[in-house]
């Protein structure tokens, strides 16, 4: 089933809720894993930032078949214009967090795991068991800045979303809201 004006898709709903709140949840165990040096729970964003891939790239391939779906109702230039950057910059930004995740923790050495089940070998050096070895410095750190900066930029964006389906839901009564729970118009 396609999206329309009155109605979205269940795969749009669900694709929207599992990505949302998942780079949500990661974005908030990055943000207190850096702040705590949190190392233990690194495993975990790192997993879950993999599996998010798929669905992320699901959600992509969705929207290019289905296309965007309509507004509910009428909006000022200005609102229609805020409404399509935010979009793009979360769609653009839920694929490069886990893409720059891999890069920084790949390249440098650190190694890809899912939940254990190992995809790439950390980088130990066999002289230093404690030390690892990046394996591409540059990108690597290309990684990092990316990851960095769109979280930022993911955090700014997720607050305007919320706050802009707010608007919908409580000034402006348009049914946005509902419509992405599952509710017809």
């Amino acid at each position: 089933m396609k999206d329309t004006k009155h109605k979205l898709s269940s795969l749009t709903i669900a694709l929207h809720w599992i990505v949302g709140i998942t780079i949500i949840g990661l974005l908030a165990l990055g943000k207190y894993m850096e702040s705590n040096e949190a190392y233990a729970l690194y495993d975990i964003h790192k997993s879950i930032g993999m599996i998010i891939i798929a669905f992320v790239l699901a959600r992509v391939f969705w929207r290019i078949l289905n296309g965007c779906p309509e507004p509910a109702s009428n909006y000022s230039n200005i609102e229609h214009l805020t409404a399509k950057v935010v979009h793009w910059a979360l769609i653009i930004g839920t694929v490069a967090l886990p893409v720059s995740g891999v890069l920084m923790s790949g390249a440098g050495g650190h190694g890809l795991a899912i939940f254990g089940w190992e995809l790439l070998a950390e980088n130990i050096d066999p002289n230093n068991l404690e030390e690892v070895i990046p394996l591409n410095k540059t990108l690597a750190g290309l990684g990092h800045e990316i990851h960095e900066i769109v979280g930022n930029i993911m955090i700014i964006a997720i607050v305007l979303h919320f706050l802009g389906a707010l608007k919908h839901h409580i000034i402006d009564k348009d049914g946005t809201l509902r419509r992405m729970l599952g509710k017809s118009l």
